[in-house]
């Protein structure tokens, strides 16, 4: 299989959709503020009524992501976030690329112990047009995550539980994995932080 410049992964489809859901009053100020505390220079961000468009390489998009939660999680409010990651083509921009070109294996960003604990129901989709074993792709790629966060099954998602950044590495480390094998892969995470159930299963 042939591969890509990870300059050109960035042009063809790399990036993030985020939607935050903070469980209290003064949610707008919560989401703002979570919004404008995250490091936006390497990024491209944009936000309208539904969720906030994020691009950028994976390690960037990684950590934006990371830091919008950590900082909406240090208000201590239950925080929900739904977070969709995509990496490569077909995305939004049009892709001759032939179904066995795989985009550069990039590696896992580094995130700190934020102290916060988190659970997350999280799915990986390796849209594969080659006829591939998807489920070897997710099996391989579950693996990879539970080296990051405790895992364990639920229906239809992998519940992931840790302290945030390692919730969000499982997630980035499974999505990369993936990616080392399909040329587009979508994961999607709802986090939860804070919430008054939690350990309640």
């Amino acid at each position: 299989m042939s591969t890509l410049t990870d300059r050109r992964a960035t042009e063809l489809g790399v990036g993030a959709r985020l939607s935050l859901h903070p469980h209290c009053d003064d949610y707008v100020e919560v989401i703002l503020s979570a919004l404008a505390a995250a490091d936006a220079s390497r990024v491209t961000v944009s936000t309208d009524d539904v969720s906030t468009f994020v691009r950028g390489s994976e390690a960037d998009v990684v950590r934006y992501v990371y830091e919008v939660l950590a900082a909406a999680g240090e208000t201590r409010w239950h925080v929900v976030a739904h977070v969709l990651l995509s990496r490569g083509c077909p995305g939004e921009v049009a892709c001759e690329l032939p179904d066995g070109a795989l985009l550069d294996g990039v590696a896992v960003p580094d995130l700190d112990p934020t102290g916060l604990s988190a659970s997350a129901h999280w799915a990986l989709y390796p849209l594969d047009d080659t006829g591939g074993d998807h489920l070897a792709h997710i099996m391989t790629a579950i693996g990879t995550a539970g080296s990051a966060a405790t895992t364990s099954p639920e229906h239809f998602v992998t519940r992931l539980d840790g302290d945030l950044a390692d919730v969000l590495t499982a997630v980035a480390a499974g999505w990369l994995e993936a990616a080392r094998h399909v040329r587009h892969v979508v994961t999607h995470v709802t986090v939860s932080m804070h919430s008054p159930s939690a350990g309640a299963r």
